[in-house]
């Protein structure tokens, strides 16, 4: 990869793994709810803007159902139940949890298409599964409070089904919406998962002092997690292989640690290795095997 790619890899991975600091800071001023809501409506304009100028093409009315369906699992649920769960658990954590999206991705992609998993395979996702255990394990036995405990390792879970829920995202994408103009796509799905949400927004608890630390939250994860980034990646795409591109998943877990370590969270060298486990599988199911086998895809909005 040409050093000009690189650099901007690094720089999709940066901003994709600030993006679980910035929901940890709007989580101080808007219910989950509206974290999802707010960043699908900013992010959503921004693409509109994007999309006139460059006249883009939008999906076919036809495919509403699925353009629906990933717009629920890949943006309305997920970017809610991240803001859910990092009420309770770290930034950090939550950046190691959302690295096993690919592996879910790669389980779906498996059951789809009923092909078998190489050892390799196997041995990633174990090694995957088992690293994201122990930075979870490692940061909720950091209190001796069980009450606590048991919401931390409730939000753990939460966080995960936004992972789980970034992987359906892929797989309906990649069987489904084959062909369409990436940004016509990212507009539609980011707009009908704002609409989809703004009945739950206004039903539920609403904002109440608002910080301006959290607005700039909500604006960076819109703007430059689901706009900016979204351009780059694609971008990326066109001038390296999908296989260099798919690195910004090991670099994630690595770049949550660090943005973390950043504003202070507590880190312990248990999840620093847990993350280091979880790179390791990941690199393991990405790595080229002679057998045939399904290859995950990178999902777009990783946090």
């Amino acid at each position: 990869m040409k050093p000009r790619y690189l650099s901007q890899l690094l720089a999709l991975s940066a901003v994709w793994g600030v993006s679980f600091l910035m929901i940890r800071i709007a989580d101080l001023s808007f219910p989950p709810v509206w974290v999802g809501l707010l960043r699908c409506a900013t992010g959503a304009l921004f693409l509109w803007i994007v999309l006139i100028a460059g006249r883009h093409t939008l999906p076919p009315r036809k495919l509403f159902v699925w353009l629906f369906l990933v717009a629920l699992t890949n943006n309305a649920l997920p970017f809610s139940f991240f803001a859910w769960g990092e009420r309770v658990v770290p930034s950090s954590t939550a950046a190691v949890i959302n690295g096993t999206t690919p592996i879910w991705a790669l389980l779906l992609s498996l059951a789809v298409t009923r092909k078998r998993a190489s050892l390799q395979t196997v041995l990633g996702v174990v090694l995957g599964f088992a690293g994201v255990a122990l930075v979870v394990m490692s940061q909720t036995g950091a209190t001796g409070s069980s009450t606590f405990h048991n919401q931390e390792l409730f939000g753990a879970l939460v966080i995960a089904l936004g992972a789980l829920g970034y992987a359906i995202a892929t797989v309906i994408a990649k069987t489904k919406l084959k062909g369409l103009d990436p940004i016509g796509l990212a507009t539609t799905q980011l707009s009908l998962a704002g609409i989809t949400l703004i009945p739950a927004a206004f039903a539920g608890p609403h904002p109440g002092h608002i910080h301006l630390s959290s607005v700039l939250a909500i604006l960076t994860l819109g703007v430059a997690g689901s706009g900016i980034a979204y351009l780059l990646y694609y971008k990326l795409l066109a001038h390296a292989s999908a296989t260099q591109v798919a690195a910004v998943t090991y670099l994630l877990p690595l770049w949550g640690l660090l943005w973390g370590a950043i504003a202070h969270e507590p880190l312990s060298i248990a999840e620093f290795a847990g993350a280091g486990v979880v790179v390791l599988g990941l690199a393991l199911i990405h790595r080229p095997s002679p057998l045939p086998r399904v290859t995950p895809q990178t999902c777009v909005d990783r946090a």
